[in-house]
């Protein structure tokens, strides 16, 4: 009997999987996962979003601390309300979603104007690219040089564009997100997005155009 029930317990007991393991796993996997009792299924998705959400939310708000607070806020939240969570949507636009309102929250309190990075500039603006890229691994020491100066420029432009246009644009160019992701993230129709979106790329090209003179 003692014996039967141990066999009983051990069954209930949650998976143990090793991190290498859960690396491979998607997110809905992860939050599966996670939700039967698997707890680093949650740090496996910490891992995964936390670089990710602290430069987006840190190329909105431009205080790295700050975005190091709000994006443990984020976690927080996830952690929280994960449970009721649509698992038929996915993960990844709903804690982008959480960052932008903490993030735009912070700009409201604001009373001064903040400051944002972005990493890269293309000519292009092509819709089917891939996000944005600065480093490049098997560029030259003097290409990487160039590419680093180009960033101090796009540094002092991109922060002159509105909150509003910024945050399409990160998500866009920089984030590689589609645009019906970038519409439930901001609480915007594909049309309001598109337009954000187009006002966004030729400021910023007006803005930095001087610079490249």
């Amino acid at each position: 009997m003692q014996s039967a029930a141990l066999k009983i317990e051990s069954r209930s007991l949650p998976t143990v999987r090793p991190m290498a393991m859960l690396r491979e796993m998607d997110d809905t996997e992860l939050v599966n996962a996670f939700l039967s009792g698997e707890a680093r299924g949650f740090d496996a998705l910490v891992e995964r979003y936390q670089t990710r959400l602290l430069n987006f939310v840190y190329r909105i708000v431009g205080d790295r601390e700050r975005a190091e607070d709000l994006v443990q806020e984020v976690f927080i939240r996830v952690h929280r309300h994960l449970a009721r969570f649509d698992r038929s949507k996915k993960f990844s636009t709903w804690i982008y979603t959480i960052a932008s309102n903490l993030a735009k929250n912070e700009l409201r309190n604001r009373s001064r104007n903040p400051l944002v990075l972005f990493t890269s500039m293309t000519k292009g603006w092509d819709d089917e690219e891939r996000p944005l890229e600065f480093e490049d691994p098997t560029a030259r020491p003097d290409d990487q040089f160039r590419k680093r100066h180009v960033k101090e420029m796009v540094d002092q432009s991109v922060a002159l564009l509105p909150a509003h246009h910024r945050e399409v644009f990160v998500l866009r160019e920089l984030e590689g997100r589609s645009y019906e992701e970038i519409a439930e993230i901001t609480h915007c129709n594909l049309g309001t997005v598109k337009s954000r979106l187009n006002r966004a790329r030729n400021s910023f090209a007006e803005l930095i155009e001087p610079s490249l003179r």
